[in-house]
C-alpha cells in the first residue's frame, strides 16, 4: 500500500507552493505515495494558475480514523485534471499573497501547516510529512520563535532527541550542532551532545535506511582535527573519548577526521553516514555534490519528516522557474523511509515489541 505523505505549504511568498505543485504533477510521485497538501487553498490555487497547471483541490476533513477516505477520493480520477486532497490549516485572502515579500501572515501560515501535518502524522493518517521551505524571519515576525523547522518539529512531537541529516545520492551528512552561530559552537559542544547525535544517527541508519551494521565517520571540529591539542582541544577531550566509548559498544564509528582531507579524498560507499560538528562543515560539500537534489531529514523523531535542502528563494518566487528536484527527492525519500519503518515495526512486532509505533497511531488531535 502506498504511504500517505502530508506536504506543507512552506512560506507561500517563496517557491514552496510552486515546487510542490510541480512535484505532485509527476506521475512518479503518485506511483510512490498518496500526497496530501496542507496549507491555505488560496495559495496553492494562486500558483497553480500562474503555472497553468490543471489541478483541482479536494478539501478533506480530518475527522476520520485513517487514510481510507482519501484513497477512495483519489480512486475516481477520470479526467485530465489532477485531483489532490487538501487539509486547509489556515485560510488566506488571495490579496495577502505577494511573491518575494517577507510577511508575518506567511510565517503564521507556514507554522499552522506544520502543526496540522504533525497532527495528521500523530493520528496515523499520514505516514510521513514533507515540509516546504520557510522564512525564519517571517516566522519570527509571527512570533513563532524556533531556530528552524527541525527544532519546531522536535517540540511538537515531544522528542527527547533529534538530529538533522542531509542526504544525497552519494552521501549522508548528520550534524552535531544545527543552527548555532560559529562563535558559540565550541561552548555548545559537549561529550553528551556528541554521543547523543552519533547514537540518534546510527539508529536512524538501521530503522530508516535498513542498514544492519552502519559505518559512521565523525569529523573533527578544528583544522587537522586539533593536531593533538595544538590547534584546539575539543577534538581530543570531547570527540575522541565519545568515539572510543561507541566503539566499545560494538558500533562501527571512526574518527575524528580532519574535514578538509576527509572530503578531499571521499569515496561514496566507504561510510554510511558522516557526522559533522557544525552546519557549514558538512553541508557545503554535500550541496556541492548533490546537484540540487539534496534532502533534509529529521532523524530521531517518532514521525517521518523530510524537506528540500534549500530555502524560500524569494528572488525567483512567482516566476515559474524554480527547480523542483530537491522537493521531488524529499517526497520520494519520505515515502521510502515510511515503508522502511513499517518493515522494521513489523519485524519488531513479531518478537513482541513495536509498542511505540502503536502508541503513535492512537494519538489524535484534541
Amino acid at each position: 500500500m502506498k504511504p500517505v505523505v502530508a506536504i506543507t505549504v512552506g512560506d507561500y511568498n517563496g517557491i514552496g507552493p510552486e515546487i510542490i505543485l510541480k512535484s505532485i504533477s509527476r506521475r512518479a510521485i503518485h506511483r510512490t505515495c498518496t500526497p496530501i497538501l496542507v496549507g491555505p487553498a488560496s495559495a496553492f490555487l494562486f500558483y497553480a494558475r500562474r503555472l497553468k497547471l490543471k489541478v483541482e483541490l479536494l478539501p478533506v476533513s480530518i475527522d476520520y480514523k485513517d487514510a481510507h477516505d482519501i484513497k477512495q477520493t483519489l480512486a475516481y480520477r477520470r479526467s485530465p485534471v489532477l485531483l489532490i486532497p487538501l487539509v486547509e490549516s489556515s485560510q488566506l485572502p488571495r490579496s495577502a499573497i505577494s511573491p518575494g515579500k517577507t510577511s508575518a501572515k506567511a510565517g503564521n501560515a507556514a507554522a499552522r501547516a506544520i502543526e496540522e501535518a504533525v497532527c495528521l502524522a500523530k493520528a496515523g493518517i499520514a505516514r510521513a510529512i514533507v515540509t516546504a521551505p520557510v522564512s525564519k524571519k517571517a516566522m519570527h515576525r509571527a512570533r513563532v520563535n524556533f531556530p528552524g523547522q527541525t527544532e519546531m518539529l522536535q517540540h511538537l512531537t515531544g522528542s527527547p532527541r533529534v538530529a538533522m541529516m542531509l542526504v544525497s545520492r552519494t552521501m549522508r551528512v548528520g550534524l552535531v550542532t544545527i543552527h548555532v552561530p560559529i562563535r558559540k559552537i565550541p561552548k555548545t559542544l559537549s561529550r553528551q551532545l556528541v554521543r547523543e547525535r552519533i547514537k540518534t544517527i546510527h539508529e536512524a541508519l538501521i530503522t530508516d535506511w535498513r542498514i544492519r551494521k552502519p559505518k559512521v565517520a565523525v569529523l573533527g571540529l578544528n583544522p587537522h582535527a586539533g593536531e593533538e591539542g595544538d590547534l584546539g582541544t575539543e577534538d581530543k577531550i570531547l570527540i575522541k573519548p565519545v568515539i572510543k566509548q561507541m566503539r566499545a559498544t560494538n558500533m562501527n564509528v571512526d574518527g575524528p577526521f580532519p574535514a578538509d582531507s576527509f572530503f578531499g579524498s571521499y569515496a561514496p560507499g566507504r561510510f554510511d553516514a558522516i557526522i559533522a560538528m557544525y552546519h557549514d562543515q558538512g553541508l557545503i560539500p554535500l550541496k556541492m555534490s548533490s546537484f540540487g537534489k539534496g534532502v533534509n531529514v529529521s532523524v530521531g523523531l517518532p514521525i517521518v519528516r523530510t524537506s528540500p535542502d534549500h530555502g524560500t528563494a524569494f528572488d525567483i518566487a512567482g516566476k515559474g522557474i524554480a527547480n523542483p528536484g530537491s522537493m521531488i527527492e524529499a517526497i520520494k525519500l519520505a515515502a521510502q523511509i515510511a515503508k522502511n519503518r513499517g518493515l522494521t515495526t513489523n519485524n519488531k512486532r513479531s518478537d513482541g515489541s513495536g509498542s511505540q509505533s502503536r502508541k503513535l497511531h492512537r494519538r489524535t488531535k484534541k
